[in-house]
C-alpha cells in the first residue's frame, strides 16, 4: 500500500460522507497508517464548510447544524498552503498531523496539530473516520500547546453529533495526547525525525483513485455510537461488517456477520516516516 493514493473519508453515523481527501501512503502497519499530501491534492468538503474557511465561525456553525439535520452537499476543493504529514494510530481517537510551509529553498515544520476523531475503519480505497471538531495545536519544539475549536466541540455536543460515550472517549484521548507530549512518547519521542521529513519526489497532484470496474466501497457499517466508543474505553464491542456505496445516494445490500474485537491497547505509536 506504501506509495499508493488513498482516500480519507469522514463518514457520519448515518453512512453519508461528510468529507473526502486524497492522500499518499508513506508507511502502513497493523498499528498505524502514515499518509501525506501537498497543495493541489483533491478534496471534497461540505459546501457550507468550504464557504466558511477558517475564519467565518457563523457559517461553520451552520455547517454543523446541517450535519445534525443530515442535509448537506459536497463541493470539490483542493488542499492548500501546507505539506501535510498525517499519522493515524488505527485504534486511537485522534490523529497527529505535521504541517510544513515554505522556508527559503526548503520547507519547515510550522506546527503539530492533533485532530480528535473516530478510530480508523479501512476501506477498499483508503480509510474512514469522523472529525469530532476538537483540536490541539502544538508548537514545533513541543514546548507550548493550546486547545482549538472548543466552542465548536461544545456545539456539536449540544447537537448530539458527539454522544456522551464518545465524549468520554475523547476525554481519555485528550489525556493520552497530553501524556505523550509531557513524556515525549509516541510520535513525539521521534519528533526531530518527523520534523525533518520532506516530500522529496514532487510529482502529479494527488487525485482520487479511479473506481475499479465492479468495485464497491467496503466500509464498516455505521455502528451505534456507544459501540464505537466502547472499544477505546477498554471494553470489547460488536462489529458488523457491511458493504455500502457511500456519497452517491445508492446503497447495496449489506452482509452482516458479527464478531468480537479485543479491547484496544492503552498506547499506540507511529514509526518515524521515511523520506518521500
Amino acid at each position: 500500500m506504501t506509495g499508493q493514493t488513498v482516500v480519507r473519508r469522514d463518514v457520519h453515523r448515518s453512512g453519508r460522507v461528510w468529507s473526502e481527501q486524497a492522500l499518499r501512503v508513506v508507511a502502513d502497519s497493523r498499528e498505524a497508517l502514515v499518509t501525506a499530501c501537498v497543495p493541489g491534492a483533491e478534496a471534497r468538503w461540505p459546501a457550507l464548510y468550504a464557504q466558511a474557511g477558517a475564519k467565518d465561525r457563523s457559517v461553520r456553525t451552520e455547517a454543523f447544524d446541517a450535519m445534525a439535520s443530515g442535509r448537506w452537499e459536497l463541493t470539490d476543493a483542493v488542499w492548500q498552503e501546507t505539506d501535510l504529514l498525517l499519522c493515524k494510530p488505527l485504534t486511537s481517537w485522534f490523529s497527529i498531523n505535521a504541517f510544513f510551509v515554505p522556508d527559503g529553498d526548503g520547507r519547515r515544520l510550522r506546527n503539530w496539530y492533533v485532530n480528535f476523531e473516530h478510530p480508523t475503519r479501512r476501506t477498499d480505497t483508503g480509510f474512514d473516520t469522523l472529525d469530532l471538531a476538537l483540536d490541539l495545536v502544538v508548537a514545533p519544539d513541543l514546548t507550548r500547546w493550546e486547545w482549538k475549536d472548543e466552542d465548536e466541540y461544545a456545539h456539536v455536543r449540544r447537537l448530539g453529533i458527539v454522544s456522551d460515550t464518545e465524549h468520554r472517549a475523547v476525554d481519555a484521548a485528550r489525556g493520552e495526547v497530553l501524556a505523550m507530549l509531557t513524556e515525549r512518547s509516541g510520535v513525539f519521542a521521534q519528533a526531530k525525525r518527523w520534523a525533518a521529513w520532506r516530500w522529496n519526489r514532487p510529482g502529479p497532484r494527488r487525485t482520487f483513485p479511479a473506481p475499479r470496474t465492479g468495485a464497491r466501497h467496503r466500509a464498516a457499517e455505521p455502528l451505534p455510537r456507544a459501540d464505537i466508543a466502547a472499544r477505546w474505553l477498554g471494553l470489547t464491542r460488536m462489529y458488523r461488517r457491511g458493504v455500502r456505496c457511500l456519497g452517491d445516494g445508492r446503497t447495496v445490500e449489506c452482509r452482516r456477520p458479527t464478531r468480537i474485537l479485543p479491547a484496544a491497547p492503552a498506547r499506540t505509536t507511529c514509526l518515524p516516516p521515511p523520506a518521500t
